[in-house]
């Protein structure tokens, strides 16, 4: 078996090879894509998409459904780590739970249908090692995660005239989460986001990207052809093609940081979903 795959994988690896020897030299100026596509890119990006920023032009408009797999790619390996990753064994019964103060730290472990510590509301249920209260910490996450999450949403909005875009506002997006739920706890990060709502986004953001081609369709163009949104009211043909771009990075942006934060809970907890790091 191990050698039938050994095979394939150099018999493929040479065919790919072979293939590459029919590319033009690296840099040629006399290339199809140096003389023909790069130069309409460069000239004509403003004045069909609306969008000073070439880069986005590009990925997201004139190469859009490279970028539409790439993020279908980004949401299968989310869900195929899930299902590899994810314990979904039932816990078995303890004897015992552990509880924190919140304010303090300190731990209280309650035997099995004991009762619970007057003032409830200050205790907090754990499972596992924690990490023990550290107030520096958490005020300055309760500092940094509104801001990068601003930030985030702006690079995705004003991607379109700066550097960003879906993926980098994703990613910044899910480092937000991440850092409140290493500064808090796991379980404080699962409440506010939990394992449901992230393969929920992340299945949003790939809807997202592949209506609004099947909206292209449905006002009679290709698919992905933003220019079908000028059927709206309000709305120029050039104008059409940037407001779809701006809906396709929203759908990426969602993809990426429901991905991130998906891996991240079954990475820190061992498929457990418990305490974490």
């Amino acid at each position: 078996m191990k050698i039938g795959a050994l095979l394939l994988v150099v018999i493929t690896g040479g065919v790919l090879i072979y293939g590459s020897l029919e590319f033009p030299p690296w840099g040629d100026p006399a290339s199809p894509a140096a003389s023909h596509v790069s130069p309409h890119y460069i000239e004509k990006a403003v004045e069909e998409t609306s969008v000073p920023n070439l880069v986005t032009a590009v990925l997201a408009d004139y190469r859009g459904y490279d970028t539409m797999f790439e993020t279908i790619v980004i949401f299968t390996a989310g869900i195929a780590s899930l299902f590899m990753l994810r314990n979904f064994r039932k816990k078995k019964e303890i004897q015992a739970r552990l509880y924190r103060h919140t304010p303090t730290g300190i731990t209280l472990r309650i035997a099995k249908g004991g009762k619970f510590p007057e003032n409830s509301m200050e205790f907090e249920r754990i499972d596992s090692v924690w990490v023990p209260h550290d107030l520096i910490v958490k005020t300055t996450c309760r500092m940094i995660v509104p801001f990068a999450q601003i930030f985030a949403l702006y690079v995705i909005a004003h991607g379109h005239h700066s550097p960003g875009g879906g993926f980098q506002g994703g990613v910044i997006l899910g480092a937000a989460t991440i850092l409140f739920a290493v500064a808090f706890s796991l379980r404080a990060a699962m409440e506010r986001i939990g394992e449901r709502k992230t393969a929920l986004l992340s299945t949003w953001g790939v809807f997202m990207y592949a209506f609004t081609g099947l909206l292209s369709l449905f006002f009679g163009l290709n698919y992905l052809d933003y220019g079908a949104l000028a059927a709206l009211p309000g709305v120029g043909p050039v104008s059409a093609r940037s407001y779809g771009i701006l809906i396709v990075e929203i759908g990426v942006g969602l993809a990426v940081m429901a991905v991130m934060v998906m891996l991240y809970y079954n990475l820190a907890s061992a498929g457990k979903h418990d305490e974490g790091l």
